[in-house]
């Protein structure tokens, strides 16, 4: 049983996207390369990368009593040429991707990018959604190296789904943690830090447009992404608290909730109050006189469409 003592402290990441960094002509104008043609080349340049460096996985078969359970990765080089390659211990997993989430001219629908992740330690908790909140640390990476965003020596809460007013996760890093599991547990120690046992650890490897695309945020545009992290803690979350938890309006199950509008007033069901916009909102007909939730949630009329998200027994 693996631990770790942290802080519980409460944040929320907010990454700010910069400006495309290309040097340009003044008054010329460079269009945005197309997602079909990046995810080719991210993918080509992630391969080589995983094919040509290792981690630590030794340590992880054989953890020393002090060992802090955090994946380290190295060139497979020198006295480290017979380690196996990342390529060997990953897995991956199809994600489509649609221009407008650039707000990209050219209209690109569902183009299929790879996302990689090693999964160093599964964790004995629960596995988060892409709509939860996950208590994590990590350390945000390029191929090249180059970090640009690190909490590796304390742990944040991150808010998987984007809300308005503030930001979500990039597509790949809120993909990639629903793959690993939370701690299984806390124990509160004496200096005011706490141990968290089993937890979830691994890197998620993402083509750039599961990341920024376009934007500068890591240094350049387009460029393919490395999230370290480890997966501590997680709480389902309610958006709009209306007693539905935001997982449960991903209607259509496709893992996005901004495309599920049930009564089409251009808000997303997890961020709506009155779901089938009938005047009633949504927790008042989920909840009895006591305001306690009522699961199955109730159907009036017995149209298998449940009362919130029937307008017709408004």
């Amino acid at each position: 049983m693996k631990n770790v003592a942290l802080f519980w402290c409460l944040a929320l990441l907010l990454i700010s996207c910069g400006d495309d960094d290309e040097s340009l002509i003044p008054g010329e104008v460079v269009p945005p390369r197309l997602l079909s043609e990046v995810t080719v080349e991210d993918d080509a340049a992630i391969r080589e990368y995983l094919e040509t460096h290792f981690y630590n996985y030794e340590e992880f078969l054989n953890p020393s009593p002090d060992f802090d359970f955090r994946v380290r990765i190295a060139p497979i080089a020198g006295e480290n040429a017979d380690k196996i390659p990342l390529i060997q211990q990953v897995r991956d997993t199809l994600i489509n991707v649609s221009s407008s989430t650039f707000g990209l001219d050219v209209e690109e629908n569902d183009i299929p990018h790879k996302l990689y992740y090693l999964v160093a330690e599964q964790g004995e908790g629960v596995r988060p959604s892409v709509a939860d909140s996950v208590y994590v640390s990590y350390e945000a990476s390029r191929l090249t190296g180059e970090i640009f965003e690190s909490n590796l020596g304390t742990a944040v809460w991150l808010n998987l789904q984007a809300t308005p007013g503030q930001q979500g996760e990039v597509r790949g890093l809120q993909e990639g943690i629903t793959r690993f599991r939370a701690g299984a547990g806390f124990q509160e120690n004496d200096n005011g830090t706490f141990t968290v046992q089993g937890f979830g650890s691994g890197v998620i490897f993402m083509p750039s447009g599961l990341g920024y695309f376009i934007s500068s945020v890591p240094g350049d545009a387009y460029a393919p992404l490395i999230f370290n992290i480890n997966l501590f803690a997680q709480t389902v979350v309610d958006h709009d608290r209306d007693g539905i938890p935001s997982i449960e309006e991903d209607r259509n199950n496709d893992r996005n909730l901004l495309n599920d509008d049930t009564d089409g007033d251009n808000a997303a069901d997890y961020i709506d109050v009155d779901d089938d916009n009938d005047g009633i909102f949504t927790r008042d007909e989920i909840t009895d006189e006591t305001g306690t939730i009522i699961i199955p949630y109730p159907d009036t009329d017995g149209d298998g469409v449940p009362d919130y998200l029937d307008p017709d027994n408004g």
